[in-house]
């Protein structure tokens, strides 16, 4: 079978004219054995190619590979590497992705990291959402010593974002005034509301806040198996 259908159908006998030989070129469509429905369809005559038709054995034999929009995650892509210019651009310039996993080394020239200000006055339970960045400079005074609980984000548990292994570093920066305030004694950390105790550099968890300065509270978490984790911590004046 052929793979146009004609625009003019001519019948024995017939005189062929102008019109009706560019009629049989001009107004000729696709048959629907132009096409095999699983890369490529007919839309409107032409042909086009099918929503999920291109696999990545049709770019290259070393093409990238991706999942679809129905997996978790979907979109993900799998590629050797992604060299010269980074997305959405011709030159060196901006772009962003929302997640990256490199199982190889990664060499990275500069990093800018995303530092988030909080004028809310540690106290009580505060919530750290890792998702959000792994920096909080809170410029309020604390007004009374604290618990961290720390977790993905309000919709996500730490426990989920994080595989077996990985781990992630946060620091938590506490403006003090004259009166100065801690880590709860009692339960200072807390990962997706459950209470974990850090090992604190020096083998002693601090006693005490520092009074007009900064305390920056660093925290190395490793997850060790599911919902379990193992937590270094430190603290160090700046004023």
């Amino acid at each position: 079978m052929g793979r146009l259908i004609t625009g003019n159908t001519f019948s024995t006998g017939d005189s062929p004219t102008a019109t009706t030989l560019n009629n049989a070129v001009n107004n000729a469509t696709f048959d629907a054995s132009a096409v095999d429905e699983a890369t490529t369809q007919l839309s409107g005559g032409a042909i086009i190619v099918r929503d999920g038709g291109i696999t990545p054995s049709k770019l290259s034999s070393g093409a990238p590979t991706w999942t679809t929009s129905s997996a978790s995650p979907p979109g993900a892509l799998t590629a050797t590497s992604i060299q010269n210019t980074p997305v959405g651009s011709t030159t060196p310039s901006t772009g962003a992705f929302t997640t990256i996993s490199a199982t190889g080394t990664t060499s990275i020239y500069e990093v800018v990291e995303k530092a988030s200000l909080s004028g809310v006055a540690l106290t009580g339970t505060v919530n750290f959402n890792v998702l959000d960045g792994s920096v909080v400079y809170y410029t309020a005074n604390a007004s009374a010593n604290w618990t961290l609980n720390v977790r993905g984000d309000s919709s996500n548990t730490l426990n989920t974002v994080m595989a077996t292994n990985d781990s992630v570093s946060i620091v938590v920066m506490a403006t003090q005034g004259s009166t100065a305030y801690r880590p709860d004694t009692t339960t200072p950390l807390t990962i997706d509301g459950n209470a974990v105790t850090p090992k604190w550099a020096g083998g002693t968890a601090p006693t005490a806040g520092n009074a007009n300065s900064v305390d920056i509270y660093t925290f190395t978490i490793i997850k060790t198996a599911s919902a379990t984790f193992s937590v270094f911590a430190t603290q160090t004046k700046f004023a």
